[in-house]
């Protein structure tokens, strides 16, 4: 009878252990992912910023002043009538 139950617990804990491992490994898959995205994704910003960056340099070497660099018009507020 004891070395039944002890079977029953050995057999429980295996498959405790081995549900936990499949976790873990799944766990360690989604974060490698998520790292190869995020490589990615600096990446692809790096490129871009080195392009703006460039492009501005280039036009303000060229005279150009770009839309957004130009102040915006001043409002003038309307006085409310009391």
């Amino acid at each position: 009878m004891a070395e039944m139950n002890e079977d029953r617990r050995s057999s429980a804990r295996k498959r405790a252990q081995n549900h936990f491992a499949a976790s873990e490994q799944r766990d360690a898959a989604v974060n490698q992912m998520l790292q190869k995205e995020h490589a990615v994704r600096d990446a692809k910003i790096a490129k871009l910023r080195a392009l703006r960056l460039a492009k501005e340099q280039a036009d303000r070497e060229a005279g150009i002043v770009p839309e957004d660099a130009k102040p915006a018009p001043k409002r003038t507020r309307s006085k409310a009538k009391a």
